[in-house]
């Protein structure tokens, strides 16, 4: 039985949901939402892609306004901050035609600082804004597995976990406006951290003469175990399913990475708190950006540490 099949059913029993951003994530993340049963009203900067969507009988709109209009409650899911601002206040953005009472659930990793602002502006629409970014990656959101982290009024959460859990299988409140930003920039700050280490001491055994895959068995089961080593492994070869495994396509790219990095870096600079470890390793994921590794996956810094012989 096919997707079309799947949700047609359900469809009529219940009200439509804006989706705004169909990119490697928004994609996966809305025909998820349609799995579930909800109509969705799509829109995508790039027509292509939300050509799919047509065919799985979605509605395609020509502006982030134009869903407003047809939907009281939407998800966006954005590269960055600037392309939040501007879906939500632009010329043809969400604010333009907002309903009153509507629901606006954000799943960009952006600027803490801009949720809040963005949240201030939908407020005085009459309408509510929550952040709610994922952790999980490109795997995560097609099968549905993400983890969203929520920031907004505590009385609308419940209404917002009933679409996020849709596509998610850990839906966690965090606090007010902003705090939904803040663990996933944190979260992303340690992953990047550790992905650096288990490359730099996968390379460091291997040129030891040790077997990577020997080595990454001990790891997994000593003290420097992390999901870096025993679910996303960045050494070719060792593992199955991962990018390491395919020339380090698909995943997280390098660029996002140093995007996220980058975010945690303003937010230190705003709290005045060291993170040197986080520092560096937003260094790291720049140099690599230079370097024509920037659509890689950020595991790619294994290879990256090969070839820079002197760091």
């Amino acid at each position: 039985m096919g997707l079309k099949e799947v949700c047609s059913r359900a469809m009529a029993s219940k009200t439509p949901v804006g989706f705004i951003g169909l990119g490697n994530m928004g994609n996966p993340m809305a025909k998820n939402l349609i799995k579930h049963g909800y109509p969705v009203i799509a829109y995508d900067v790039f027509p292509e892609a939300c050509k799919e969507f047509q065919d799985l009988g979605a509605q395609v709109t020509d502006s982030p306004a134009d869903v407003a209009e047809r939907a009281d409650r939407i998800i966006t899911m954005l590269p960055s901050s600037p392309n939040a601002i501007e879906v939500y206040t632009g010329a043809n953005g969400i604010l333009k035609k907002v309903k009153k009472g509507s629901l606006l659930i954000d799943s960009s990793t952006i600027d803490p600082s801009v949720s809040k602002e963005l949240a201030k502006a939908v407020e005085k629409m009459g309408a509510v804004f929550m952040d709610a970014p994922v952790s999980g990656g490109v795997g995560a959101a097609r099968a549905g597995n993400l983890t969203f982290m929520v920031g907004g009024v505590e009385q609308e959460f419940d209404a917002a976990k009933e679409l996020l859990i849709c596509m998610g299988s850990n839906v966690v409140y965090c606090g007010e406006v902003g705090t939904g930003q803040a663990a996933k920039i944190c979260n992303n700050m340690l992953l990047a951290i550790s992905m650096i280490g288990t490359a730099e001491t996968m390379n460091l055994g291997i040129r030891l003469g040790l077997d990577p895959k020997l080595l990454a068995k001990i790891l997994n089961m000593s003290s420097g175990r992390c999901w870096s080593s025993d679910t996303y492994n960045p050494v070719p070869g060792v593992m199955e399913g991962v990018p390491s495994a395919n020339n380090y396509q698909g995943g997280f790219g390098t660029t996002l990475m140093a995007k996220d990095l980058g975010l945690a870096q303003i937010s230190a600079t705003n709290t005045k708190t060291p993170v040197p470890l986080g520092s560096q390793a937003h260094q790291i994921y720049r140099m690599m950006c230079a370097k024509g590794y920037a659509l890689k996956d950020f595991s790619a810094v294994f290879q990256f540490l090969r070839e820079e012989e002197s760091l």
